[in-house]
């Protein structure tokens, strides 16, 4: 529902939109009659009686053009199944990169939102950090990332709260378990709220008492090439060559087998937009990108 909501201004969460070269609709059920009148704007709005798609063509709202394009990874195989029978002879195209083309541009209200979401989750952090200590559990951090992000004016976390000590700090995704941290442990969080729509991610490590010299080196080579690739960040930019100037600089380090291609955080973004910064990413940065 992110495009939905960038496109109408809709928070709940179902809904359709049709875009037609004449008209735009968005269609939702009579849950959402009061609160889509409240925020949808510049579309036509349409309340099903009942199921959505099939509603669609019952009031015959796509129209038979030569191709319908249609957002892939917001629709179920059951959807497009049912797309393609009630809209026998449509030729159904994805055309998600139309939406992400346009949503990796940034406008300054954008912008402001993005940067209201990362000051909540860094204030958040300074609240927290002082939990991170011998004894208390990994989920026990996590509530109050949460407890925290809403009381300082969030929406939402951006996603579940990642913390993870110890070993654990090796998952990319680890779920806070009821593990306690221990003293001498690295401790991984990974969070982030959403804030009018638009979402915070921060990931930091914290060291549970002294940490080993290993421990402060590696720490200093993932901050160091960190700081080589955002400062080389800039308009005309491939996004790959920046993922290659974080990890030339490991490599060289040392530590070049441990930093598999999918482990670079993707910088600023809408929880997981388009523009990522990766080896397999082919993209170039634009002015206003965020």
């Amino acid at each position: 529902m992110a495009h939905v909501r960038y496109l109408t201004g809709f928070s709940g969460s179902s809904g359709l939109c049709v875009i037609t070269p004449t008209k735009q609709f968005f269609v939702t059920d009579r849950r959402y009659e009061t609160q889509a009148s409240q925020e949808v704007d510049n579309f036509n709005l349409i309340i099903a009686k009942h199921e959505l798609i099939p509603f669609l063509a019952e009031k015959k709202l796509i129209p038979r053009l030569a191709r319908t394009g249609f957002e892939e990874r917001s629709i179920s195989v059951a959807e497009m199944k049912m797309l393609r029978n009630l809209f026998s002879g449509r030729r159904f195209v994805p055309a998600a990169r139309i939406f992400e083309t346009i949503t990796a541009v940034k406008d300054d209200g954008e912008v402001a939102c993005i940067r209201h979401a990362a000051q909540i989750t860094d204030k958040v952090f300074r609240k927290i950090v002082s939990l991170v200590k011998q004894g208390v559990r990994e989920c026990d951090i996590a509530a109050e990332i949460s407890y925290w992000h809403r009381k300082y004016g969030a929406e939402s976390d951006a996603f579940d709260p990642i913390v993870a000590g110890g070993e654990r700090g090796a998952l990319p995704h680890a779920r806070a378990t009821e593990n306690k941290i221990m003293q001498g442990d690295m401790v991984v969080m990974d969070f982030g709220c959403r804030y009018c729509g638009y979402h915070s991610d921060l990931t930091r490590t914290i060291a549970v008492g002294r940490p080993s010299a290993e421990m402060k080196k590696v720490f200093q080579i993932v901050y160091d090439a960190q700081r080589k690739a955002m400062d080389a960040v800039r308009s005309g930019v491939s996004t790959r060559s920046i993922d290659a100037i974080a990890r030339t600089h490991i490599r060289h380090k040392g530590y070049g087998r441990y930093f598999y291609p999918f482990a670079w955080p993707r910088f600023g973004h809408s929880i997981h937009e388009a523009l990522r910064l990766s080896r397999s990413a082919h993209r170039s940065f634009k002015p206003e990108m965020s």
